[in-house]
C-alpha cells in the first residue's frame, strides 16, 4: 500500500438503483459514466498529493494549461469484471500501471508509482461497486489518464499534473453480437513513426489515426490497419489494437515491438496462452506483400485483433483502394476463439488463473 491517503468527497446524488439498472440493459462503451472519479494532483518539488475520490463531473482548468496546447497527457485502459462469487477483479492492473509509466516518461510526465495507481484503481471500484455489470461479457471498463494542467504557454514539460480514473460500465465493443469484422487498410496515412510516440499510450497517437478511421469508416469497416512504409509495408497495428495472424504449423504471429507499436498488455497475455496451448508463436515483421501471398497460397488460416476493449475480434476481410481480400472463415475450433475463451475464462473466474494474473478489487 502507499502512504498516500485518499479523501473522499461522495456524491449526494448518485444514480439511483433505477436509472442504473436502466443503464446496464444496454451499456454499450463509453457511454454511461459512473458516480465518482479518483484524483491525484502532482506538483514539481512536491510530489504526488491532495489524493482524493469526489463526484464525477466536469474538470475545471486554465484555458492555458499545457494540456491543451501541447497535448502533454497519456492515459490506460483496463477492466473490472464481476466474479460469480459477487467479488470483482481486474486483470494484471500492475502492468497497466508500469505501461502509463511508461508512456509518461516519453510525454515528460511524472513517474507514479505502481502501488498508486493500483490503490487509485481499487478505491474507484469500491465506491462504485454497483456499476460492475454481470452480464456475459461485460465489465466495468477504468480510464485512468494524466494530464498536465499549468497554465503556461512556454514550449516545457509542465509543473503540474493531474492523475485521474473514471469507469464507464461496457459491453462488446463493436456493438452487438461477436462477429469477424472488416478492417480497412491505410495507405495514405501513418499512425506513428520512428523515433516518435508510437509506443506511448498517449491521445496523440489515436488523434493522429482518426483521419483513416473516416476512411475506413466510409469503405463499411470497424477498424483501420497501419503499414511502416519506410520498412517493406511491414503491418504494424489497428487505430486501438493488436493484430495476430495464424498460418499453416500451429504457428501464431504477431508484429515485433519496434517502437511504433502500442506494448498490448492483452497482446502479451495472448502470447503467453498461445505458448500454453502449444502453438509456436513468432514476434517478427509481418509485410502486406506476406498477408496477400499467405492468403492466396492458403496457408494463413486466421486473422484477429486484440486489445482490452473489444478483447480479440476476427478479421474477416481487408478492403483497400486495391480491393477487398477475404480471409478464411473459421469455426467453433478456431484458435482465436479458443484463446478468447480462455482469457475471457480467467477474466471472469472461470477458468484457473494459473499465471496470477488477477487482482481482487472488493
Amino acid at each position: 500500500m502507499s502512504t498516500v491517503e485518499f479523501a473522499r468527497n461522495l456524491s449526494d446524488h448518485p444514480a439511483s438503483d433505477d436509472q442504473r439498472a436502466e443503464i446496464l440493459k444496454n451499456p454499450g462503451f463509453g457511454n454511461y459514466f459512473t458516480d465518482h472519479t479518483v484524483v491525484i494532483d502532482w506538483t514539481e518539488g512536491e510530489g504526488w498529493q491532495n489524493a482524493r475520490v469526489e463526484p464525477y463531473g466536469p474538470i475545471s482548468l486554465d484555458p492555458a494549461a499545457s494540456v491543451f496546447h501541447y497535448g502533454q497527457e497519456v492515459f490506460e485502459g483496463l477492466k473490472a469484471y464481476r466474479h460469480a462469487d459477487g467479488s470483482v477483479r481486474t486483470f494484471r492492473p500492475e502492468k497497466n500501471a508500469e505501461r502509463i509509466n511508461t508512456s509518461a516518461a516519453r510525454l515528460a510526465l511524472p513517474q507514479l508509482p505502481v502501488e498508486l495507481f493500483v490503490e487509485a484503481v481499487k478505491l474507484l471500484v469500491e465506491v462504485d461497486q454497483a456499476w460492475v455489470p454481470s452480464g456475459d461479457g461485460e465489465a466495468l471498463y477504468l480510464r485512468p489518464f494524466m494530464i498536465a494542467t499549468e497554465a503556461f504557454l512556454g514550449v516545457r514539460p509542465s509543473k503540474e499534473v493531474s492523475f485521474r480514473v473514471i469507469a464507464s460500465p461496457a459491453g462488446n465493443y463493436f456493438g452487438g453480437e461477436l462477429h469477424a469484422v472488416p478492417i480497412w487498410l491505410s495507405q495514405n496515412f501513418a499512425r506513428a513513426g520512428h523515433g516518435g510516440t508510437g509506443e506511448a499510450k498517449c491521445g496523440g497517437n489515436y488523434a493522429a489515426s482518426l483521419a483513416a478511421q473516416l476512411e475506413a469508416e466510409a469503405h463499411g469497416c470497424a477498424q483501420v490497419l497501419f503499414l511502416d512504409p519506410t520498412d517493406d509495408n511491414a503491418v504494424e497495428e489497428l487505430g486501438g489494437m493488436n493484430v495476430f495472424f495464424v498460418l499453416d504449423g500451429n504457428r501464431l504471429v504477431t508484429p515485433r515491438l519496434n517502437g511504433n507499436i502500442l506494448h498490448g498488455i492483452t497482446r502479451n497475455s495472448v502470447l503467453q496462452l498461445a505458448k500454453d496451448a502449444g502453438l509456436t508463436v513468432e514476434e517478427r515483421k509481418f509485410t502486406i506483400d506476406e498477408w496477400r501471398a499467405s492468403v492466396a497460397d492458403g496457408s494463413l488460416k486466421e486473422a484477429f485483433a486484440c486489445g482490452t476493449a473489444a478483447v480479440i475480434t476476427p478479421i474477416a476481410e481487408l478492403r483497400s483502394a486495391e480491393g477487398t481480400m477475404v480471409l478464411p472463415a473459421t469455426g467453433e475450433d478456431a484458435v482465436w476463439r479458443k484463446i478468447r475463451e480462455q482469457l475471457l475464462g480467467i477474466q471472469t473466474g472461470t477458468v484457473e488463473d494459473t499465471h496470477g494474473w488477477l487482482t481482487r478489487l472488493v
